[in-house]
């Protein structure tokens, strides 16, 4: 899967880059019509802890499934980002298998 990782304001390093990859790839498992991904990582100005923010947009054959999500870190945000995708993916394939 291509995936595009845009780093809004910083720089993300390589490691952060490659955990992110790795978790989207998981998702081909579920629907192997992933075209590919943006991914915008964003560091809110807030005082609250939870300032990191992913957002997900993930391009398939047929349709576009997107999540945001803000957590303590990009790595948490990640995981909640890609198991809610997995969902998202899982109904729209279910729902493509029933037509």
């Amino acid at each position: 899967m291509n995936t595009q990782i845009q780093a809004i304001h910083f720089k993300a390093d390589q490691k952060l880059k490659d955990y992110i990859a790795t978790k989207l790839e998981k998702l081909e498992t579920f629907y192997e019509d992933v075209v590919d991904a943006q991914v915008f990582l964003k560091l809110e100005n807030t005082s609250a802890k939870e300032n990191k923010i992913i957002e997900i947009k993930l391009n398939a054959k047929h349709n576009t499934f997107i999540q945001k999500e803000i957590a303590l870190s990009f790595e948490a945000a990640t995981d909640i980002a890609v198991d809610a995708l997995a969902v998202q993916v899982k109904r729209f394939k279910g729902k493509a298998l029933e037509h």
